[in-house]
C-alpha cells in the first residue's frame, strides 16, 4: 500500500519522537490511499458505463465539457485551496488545543466560502454562453447549445461540492481521512444508477441532461454524508461572516494567493480543453477518458501521502526553525519515497502498455479497440508528467504548513503560461508539419503539460531546499533504480502481451484499425489480458526492487507470507 512507511527504522532513543508523526501521517496515508481507492474504482465503473452508453459521442464529448466548466469553482474554493489556507491554521489551532479559536475559524470559513460559491454560481449561470466560447470554441449549433444547457444545470451542484471540501478539511485536520474521501462513492453511485436507468431508453441529448441532474443531486448527497460526523467533531459551530479574528485573518491572507494559484491552473485545464475542442469530438473526449485513468496514480498516491502530511507538517511548525526544518526534511523524504515506488511503475505501465490498461477500464459497447489505442497514445503522453505531478504535490503542501503560499503561485504562473504557449503550439500545428492525422495533436498536449510539470516541481524543489536546508525530496539515485525496474517489467508484460498475440491472432477486427495489427490486441476478453499481462508485469516489478532492498517491496512481501501462513 503507498501509505506503508517502511523505509523509517525502528527509533531508538532520542530520535524516537521526531518518529512517532511519522508513522501517524503512514496511517492517515493509507485511510486516504483507501478512500481513494474505493471513490477512483467506482469512478473508473462510472466512466466505464458512461463509455458503453456514449463513447466517443459529440454528446459524451460536449458532457464532459459542460462538467469541466462550473468545476472551476470546486477547484477554485475546493481541497486544493483549503489545504493551502484553512488546514494549516486549523490544524495548528488543534494542535495546540485551542479549540474555541478553531470553532470560530472553521465557522467563519464556512460561512464565507458559502457566500463567496453562491454569487459566483449564480453569476456563472448568467455568463454561461461566455464560459461556453472561450472553454469549447470547437462547439457550435447544437452542440453549443447542448454545453450551455448542461453547465447552467450543474452549477449548483459544483457549488455543493465547494461545502464538501469544507467537510473535508475539517475531517482530516482532525485526522478522520477516510470518510472524506468515500464521500465521492456517493456522488458517482447517483451518475452510474442515471445512466444504467436511462441509458439506451432515451437518445443522447436527453440522457446527458439527465445525467446534468444526477450531478446536482451527487453533490448534494456527497456533502449530507459528511456533515453528522463534522458536527461531532465542532464543539460550538457557529456559522459567520466575520473576519475579526486574526486567526480568520491569516486564513484570508493565505487563501487570496492559493485561489489565484488554483486559478491559474485552471487556465491550463481549460487551453488544454480549448485546443482538444478544435481538433476534433473524438480528441476532446479521449482526452478526458485519459486524464480519468491519469488521475488514479496523482490521486492513489500523490494525494494520499499529501493530504495525510499536511496536517503533520503543520503542526510542527511551532517549533525552533531548525527542528522544523528538520522535521519537514523528514517527512518530504520519506512521502516523497511512497510517491516514487509507486508512481514511477505507473508511469511504465501507461508508457508500454496503456492500451491494456485503457481497454480493460473502457472498452464496452461504443467505446471500441481502436478508441482504447487511441487513449494508449494519451496516457504515453501523460507518463512524461506523472512523477513530477505528484511528487509536486506533496513540495507544495510543505509550503503550505509554512504558511507560504505565495511560492507555489509564482511556479504555479510560470507552468501555465509556458505550458498554455507550449500546448497550443504543439497540439495546433505540429501533427501537420509531421503529417500526422489532426486528431492526434491531443497526445501533444498531454507531452507538453507533463513537460512543464517536470519544470514546476523542479522549481519548488530547489526552492523549498533553499528554505529548509540540506536534501530535500526522494534519495539521489533512488528515481533511476526504480525507473530501471519498471522499464524491466514493462518489457516482460510486453512480451506476455506479444506472445498471447502471436499464440492467439489478434482481436476480431481490429488489425486495419490497429496499424496493420501492430502492437495489436489477442483474441482474448480485455480483462483476461489485463490479468494476463500485469500480473507478471507488478510481480517482475516487486521482485526486482526486493532484491535491490526497497523497503517497500520487502514489506509487500512480508505482507504476503503473513497472509500466506494464516
Amino acid at each position: 500500500m503507498p501509505a506503508s512507511t517502511p523505509e523509517q527504522n525502528p527509533p531508538s532513543g532520542a530520535n524516537a519522537p521526531a518518529r512517532k508523526p511519522e508513522q501517524g501521517s503512514g496511517r492517515g496515508a493509507l485511510f486516504v490511499a483507501a478512500g481513494i481507492l474505493a471513490s477512483r474504482l467506482m469512478g473508473l465503473v462510472r466512466e466505464r458505463v458512461f463509455a458503453h452508453y456514449l463513447g466517443n459521442a459529440e454528446a459524451a464529448a460536449v458532457f464532459k465539457a459542460a462538467l469541466r466548466i462550473p468545476n472551476f469553482l470546486q477547484n477554485l474554493f475546493g481541497e486544493g485551496v483549503l489545504s493551502g489556507s484553512f488546514i494549516p491554521v486549523y490544524a495548528q489551532l488543534l494542535g495546540q488545543k485551542d479549540q474555541e479559536e478553531a470553532d470560530r475559524v472553521a465557522g467563519a470559513v464556512f460561512g464565507l466560502m458559502a457566500l463567496a460559491t453562491s454569487l459566483l454560481v449564480a453569476a456563472g449561470m448568467v455568463a454561461t454562453p461566455l464560459f461556453v466560447d472561450a472553454i469549447a470554441p470547437g462547439f457550435e449549433g447544437e452542440s453549443r447549445a447542448l454545453a450551455i444547457q448542461l453547465v447552467r444545470i450543474v452549477f449548483p451542484g459544483t457549488g455543493l461540492l465547494v461545502l464538501s471540501a469544507w467537510c473535508l478539511g475539517i475531517l482530516n485536520s482532525h485526522r478522520r481521512f477516510l470518510l472524506s474521501y468515500l464521500a465521492p462513492v456517493v456522488w458517482n453511485l447517483v451518475l452510474i444508477t442515471t445512466l444504467v436507468a436511462a441509458g439506451g431508453r432515451v437518445d443522447e441529448g436527453r440522457l446527458v441532461e439527465l445525467l446534468a441532474y444526477a450531478v446536482v443531486l451527487g453533490g448534494f448527497l456527497q456533502f449530507a454524508v459528511q456533515v453528522p460526523s463534522v458536527l461531532r467533531l465542532l464543539g460550538r459551530f457557529r456559522p459567520s461572516l466575520s473576519v475579526a479574528s486574526a486567526s480568520v485573518r491569516r486564513v484570508l491572507r493565505s487563501f487570496v494567493p492559493v485561489v489565484f494559484g488554483r486559478g491559474v491552473v485552471q487556465i491550463s485545464a481549460y487551453v488544454d480543453t480549448a485546443v482538444a475542442s478544435l481538433l476534433s469530438e473524438r480528441a476532446l473526449s479521449s482526452l478526458f477518458y485519459a486524464q480519468t485513468i491519469y488521475l488514479i496514480p496523482v490521486s492513489l498516491f500523490g494525494m494520499a501521502v499529501s493530504a495525510a502530511e499536511l496536517p503533520e507538517m503543520s503542526r510542527a511548525t511551532g517549533g525552533a526553525t531548525e527542528e522544523v526544518n528538520a522535521k519537514l526534511r523528514e517527512r518530504i523524504e520519506a512521502g516523497a519515497r511512497r510517491v516514487a515506488f509507486f508512481v514511477v511503475p505507473s508511469a511504465a505501465a501507461f508508457l508500454l502498455i496503456g492500451d491494456v490498461v485503457a481497454a480493460t477500464l473502457l472498452q464496452t459497447g461504443r467505446f471500441t479497440p481502436a478508441d482504447s489505442r487511441f487513449v494508449w497514445y494519451l496516457l504515453m503522453g501523460s507518463a512524461v508528467g506523472l512523477v513530477s505531478a505528484t511528487v509536486g504535490r506533496l513540495y507544495s503542501s510543505a509550503f503550505y504548513a509554512l504558511k507560504d503560499p505565495s511560492t507555489p503561485l509564482r511556479f504555479a504562473v510560470v507552468r501555465v503560461a509556458l505550458g498554455a504557449l507550449t500546448v497550443w503550439g504543439l497540439g495546433l500545428y505540429l501533427p501537420g508539419v509531421l503529417g500526422l492525422p489532426r486528431h492526434l495533436g491531443a497526445v501533444f498536449i498531454t507531452v507538453a503539460s507533463g513537460l512543464v510539470a517536470w519544470l514546476e516541481a523542479w522549481l519548488l524543489r530547489r526552492s523549498l531546499a533553499r528554505r529548509v536546508g540540506g536534501h530535500v525530496g526522494a534519495p539521489s539515485g533512488l528515481l533511476p533504480k526504480l525507473w530501471a525496474c519498471a522499464i524491466a517489467a514493462g518489457l516482460v508484460a510486453l512480451g506476455v502481451k506479444l506472445a498471447l498475440t502471436s499464440a492467439l491472432g489478434p482481436m476480431e477486427g481490429v488489425a486495419q484499425e490497429w496499424g496493420g495489427g501492430l502492437l495489436a490486441p489477442p483474441a482474448l476478453h480485455p480483462v483476461v489480458t489485463f490479468l494476463a499481462v500485469v500480473l507478471p508485469y507488478g510481480g517482475v516489478y516487486f521482485a526486482l526492487t526486493a532484491a535491490l532492498g526497497m523497503p517497500q517491496a520487502l514489506a509487500v512481501f512480508r505482507r504476503l507470507r503473513r497472509l500466506v501462513g494464516r
